[in-house]
């Protein structure tokens, strides 16, 4: 059976985490600032399982399982978001939504 080496695991997750950071900051829509939150979310899970395969531990395996738990509640406390703004503004634009704040 043949791995994958760790530093290209690593290497994946840090480009998926830096496309996940760079879509947050660059996106306007809220629905795309989520995805791009769970590619975020996903390249630590990724990093995690790497980490945990490299030294034959379950723990990263474990550790990817909290990251899903997390991401499950996060994508149900922002679909809840997402109908309450589009119910009082009828958009997800974000630069709309930051009136919220007052």
């Amino acid at each position: 059976m043949t791995t994958i080496p760790l530093e290209h695991a690593l290497m994946l997750a840090a480009i998926l985490f830096a496309l996940g950071v760079a879509g947050v900051l660059m996106r306007r829509n809220i629905v795309f600032v989520l995805m791009s939150l769970e590619i975020v979310l996903n390249a630590t899970g990724l990093a995690f399982v790497a980490a945990g395969m490299r030294w034959g531990e379950p723990d990263g395996q474990v550790m990817f399982v909290f990251v899903l738990t997390l991401a499950a509640a996060e994508v149900t406390v922002a679909l809840a978001l997402m109908l309450q703004a589009v119910k009082h503004y009828g958009t997800l634009d974000l630069d709309i939504l930051r009136r919220m704040r007052n």
